[in-house]
């Protein structure tokens, strides 16, 4: 017992060295926010919008107006009265005379948008230009000698590294929270066409009101742009992403520029290479993007791109996931004359492509470049061989957009539909629906169309003409 006691002095001293060992190890964010925060700013924007007036039950409310119509048609509306609503985000100063970034959905549609800095100032922001694909938006205050943010190197960042964030969540205005990256290169469509975006996953804590604020690095560096996060719940789930501040100011300088954004477009529809695909393919290893469709007249079949190769490379750029393809198409400038590497029928082939332009309506470009009846107020695009097998269907076209004003939505038509049948014609896809469209008006204002809906196929009249 003696001995212990004799041993006590040292074993406190062996683990007080060690805490302080942990201690010096862990880094220290407060240098960093002090010097970051003034050039952090908290957005407020506010537009006005049309909403039904209920009268006596005092609602104005899109979720009570969804209610009406599921359960017992159209509302008791009783007229249409305006409302404005409010949204909040964050941003930084990215010069000293006033250009700043944030989220694109921090600011659209907005008629007006507030900046406030760390020290109180508030001015009114001009939208530069905006980029809904990257959820970038440019805007521009009217002041000079602004702190500004040192902007950094996406592409050193290293898994497992260090990020710090501030911004405003919940309204708690120049918070910081900090974590480390997870993940880079991260595809996450989400109905915006973020598949061009290779973001940065990280575990900082990413709550609403963060969008649009900075990603430092330890050197108080931006590195990203806090855009999205992943969450069942609303709230901080562990899971976030930004957008790579190297691609986030190749957009800025486009905006600036030309006041828009062109991305490289090729024109296919691709799906992951599995196990199972891959020994039907001839290949040792599953890897690449899969083409499950080719559209007409689209870069890809003039350069000869077929369904069923496999791109394995494209200018240059390994293609290891399908999610990589969008990416790296979308970062090469359009009119360029490229290589890419293919695999057909187990055997490795180059071909060279010229890239295209990413139609601004990327729905209707999906949908075979324009195939939108303006009459029916719906885009479609061809199936997908995995979606065909999946449905066990072999012919059809589904729709993936439905205009509210549109013939089709009016007849109870809905996004998701797959239309198979129009005037006793099969339709195998966006071609032939255009074309039977067409032979449907000249005969008569009426036509059966056939639809698939939740894997059950029905068959209706359908009104070509107002």
């Amino acid at each position: 017992m003696g001995k212990l006691l004799a041993l006590f002095p040292l074993i406190t001293l062996f683990i007080s060295l060690s805490i302080q060992g942990a201690n010096q190890q862990l880094p220290s964010f407060s240098e960093l926010a002090e010097a970051s925060s003034p050039a952090v700013v908290n957005i407020s924007s506010s537009k006005t919008v049309k909403g039904r007036n209920y009268g006596s039950r005092g609602f104005n409310d899109p979720f009570y107006d969804d209610f009406f119509k599921r359960f017992f048609g159209e509302p008791p509306s009783q007229g249409q009265r305006e409302r404005e609503v409010r949204s909040g985000g964050s941003g930084f100063i990215i010069s000293r005379d006033g250009y700043l970034l944030t989220n694109n959905h921090v600011v659209d549609e907005a008629d007006e948008i507030i900046v406030s800095l760390s020290d109180r100032r508030e001015y009114k922001a001009e939208l530069i230009g905006s980029d809904e694909r990257s959820d970038l938006a440019l805007l521009k205050i009217e002041a000079d000698n602004l702190p500004v943010v040192k902007i950094g190197n996406s592409n050193q960042l290293k898994v497992g590294e260090w990020v710090v964030a501030i911004g405003s969540p919940f309204q708690l205005n120049f918070s910081v929270t900090a974590g480390i990256v997870s993940a880079k290169g991260r595809s996450i469509p989400n109905g915006s066409d973020s598949t061009y975006v290779p973001f940065i996953q990280t575990d900082v804590a990413i709550n609403p009101g963060n969008s649009g604020g900075p990603l430092f690095n330890l050197e108080g560096k931006v590195v990203g742009i806090n855009s999205q996060i992943y969450t069942r719940s609303g709230g901080y789930m562990g899971v976030s992403f930004a957008i790579p501040i190297d691609y986030a100011m190749d957009i800025v300088n486009q905006l600036k520029e030309g006041g828009s954004v062109a991305r490289g477009w090729l024109g296919v529809s691709i799906q992951e290479v599995t196990s199972d695909f891959a020994k039907s393919l001839g290949m040792s290893v599953p890897k690449g993007a899969l083409v499950s469709q080719v559209m007409p007249d689209s870069p890809a079949e003039k350069a000869g791109l077929q369904v069923r190769d496999v791109i394995v490379e494209f200018d240059g750029v390994e293609i290891v996931y399908s999610g990589d393809l969008p990416q790296t198409v979308g970062s090469v400038k359009p009119g360029s004359k490229i290589e890419a590497k293919i695999i057909r029928e187990g055997k490795t082939k180059k071909i060279k492509i010229e890239v295209g332009q990413l139609p601004e309506n990327f729905s209707v470009a999906s949908a075979s470049q324009g195939n939108k009846s303006n009459d029916l107020g719906i885009v479609v695009r061809e199936l997908t061989f995995e979606e065909r097998r999946e449905i066990k269907i072999d012919h059809g076209v589904l729709i993936t957009e439905v205009s509210p004003e549109g013939l089709a939505a009016q007849q109870g038509i809905r996004k998701g539909d797959i239309i198979t049948y129009l005037l006793n014609e099969r339709i195998r896809n966006t071609r032939d629906l255009s074309s039977a469209i067409e032979k449907a008006k000249e005969n008569s204002d009426v036509a059966m169309i056939g639809i698939v809906r939740d894997g059950v196929q029905t068959f209706r009249s359908l009104k070509l003409t107002k």
